[in-house]
């Protein structure tokens, strides 16, 4: 409910709450908005910090501009510096856990945990291409064609039949958003700007307890996306939800926030074997 200046940019930021600082990373389409069934549950205990990264949201927006997530990462970092905070534990969807993941391989010295969702190393030659299809969708200016290009695959069959009423609603308030040239323009920027993702090299620098967490029934960033992260980084948990899709946080809520939650929250275990 604030904002402070990047580059000359406005960042919009929410926060509540108090305890151990927690910063959530929203997904492509989202924003702080998306967050608001969530915000109870994640201040009970922890300083809840969301914010609209650029091109997100009630940040600005970049006109004409083409960048790479190392912006965001960036404003993330700017943040983390505006709220004087030592360190903070990071959980990120889909492009807000290749924003953590950036950030966590540069600025180790400020993560505490880190969480990564339905999340990637790198950007896959097919993630481009469905990306690509994205935008040439958004370019028609047609919202109906670019629902059905981006929406019906980031859930899974089940919960897209069982929740088929929802989703129709959905369309009804999406449609004329996704037909609005605003916001289709920065979809096409964000968009772009995850092209270039690829920290497979860097992954051995992540030193902050972290967990990875897959859908089994993810199209858009697979299951052995995940399990290459668990590999590569040092000493990583991983979990997969059954049954899921994408937005796992929209399938599982549950299970979302106890992942999330437990992980950020518990105490250092050190066993003696």
């Amino acid at each position: 409910m604030a904002t402070f200046n990047f580059n000359n940019h406005h960042i919009y930021f929410e926060t509540y709450g108090s305890g151990k600082p927690l910063i959530l990373l929203n997904g492509i389409m989202m924003s702080t908005r998306s967050w608001i069934s969530f915000i109870e549950t994640f201040s009970e205990r922890n300083q809840l910090i969301l914010f609209d990264m650029l091109d997100q949201g009630q940040s600005s927006k970049l006109e004409g501009q083409t960048y790479t997530q190392a912006l965001q990462v960036e404003v993330l970092k700017s943040l983390i510096e505006h709220l004087k905070l030592d360190k903070v534990s990071l959980a990120g969807i889909s492009y807000g856990g290749e924003v953590a993941l950036q950030f966590a391989v540069k600025y180790p010295n400020l993560l505490d945990r880190v969480v990564l969702l339905n999340t990637t190393a790198f950007t896959s030659p097919q993630l481009t291409d469905v990306g690509r299809a994205w935008n040439k969708a958004a370019l028609t200016g047609d919202g109906q064609a670019y629902y059905y290009t981006t929406i019906p695959v980031i859930y899974s069959p089940a919960y897209y039949e069982r929740k088929l009423e929802w989703m129709r609603k959905r369309e009804e308030i999406l449609t004329p958003i996704f037909a609005d040239k605003n916001f289709t323009s920065a979809m096409i920027r964000l968009t772009i700007s995850a092209e270039s993702h690829d920290v497979r090299d860097k992954l051995a620098l992540i030193n902050a307890p972290t967990l990875i967490v897959s859908s089994d029934q993810d199209f858009l960033t697979p299951i052995a996306d995940q399990k290459y992260l668990a590999s590569h980084i040092k000493d990583a948990g991983h979990v997969v939800i059954q049954n899921t899709g994408h937005a796992s946080m929209y399938e599982q809520p549950h299970v979302f926030v106890t992942l999330i939650l437990g992980f950020v929250n518990a105490k250092s275990l050190n066993f003696i074997i």
